[in-house]
């Protein structure tokens, strides 16, 4: 079911340590994300963190967005999430991240066969289907009236 990474998902990877390296704040935005649409384009984005946690916008979200604004693109090939770690953090590796929930539903609502990075064994990575991530997705209920 999963895939080895090629050298375009190295590269995206790469994007979103980029995004994260250069806007981290610490207790504000410390997750970055990269997609590259079916179309080749590539967008980037970092969560947004905010006092009250539920109003909070994750990496994902925010790169999908600026990808709908500047290019009207919203078929996902593939993403990726990272996350940086706190300053005094012993490791200082930025690492990838599964993505939560809520964007789980997202990417599998505006590409159903977008391919998502995910952290592997060890250091490693791999890559699923959406399809994979969210068995049993809910599906708004089709009326014949």
């Amino acid at each position: 079911m999963s895939s080895a990474l090629t050298i375009e998902d190295r590269a995206l990877i790469e994007r979103a340590r980029a995004a994260i390296r250069d806007r981290y704040r610490r207790e504000w935005h410390v997750i970055g994300a990269a997609l590259r649409t079916r179309r080749g384009l590539l967008f980037t984005g970092v969560h947004l963190d905010a006092n009250v946690g539920r109003i909070a916008v994750c990496a994902e979200a925010v790169a999908l967005g600026r990808a709908a604004t500047e290019a009207g693109d919203t078929e996902i090939d593939t993403i990726v999430a990272v996350y940086h770690p706190e300053p005094g953090a012993i490791d200082q590796t930025i690492r990838i991240v599964s993505p939560c929930g809520m964007c789980r539903e997202m990417i599998s609502d505006y590409s159903p066969r977008a391919r998502v990075i995910m952290p592997g064994d060890g250091n490693g990575a791999l890559v699923l289907p959406i399809e994979a991530l969210i068995p049993g997705k809910f599906a708004r209920p089709i009326h014949d009236f």
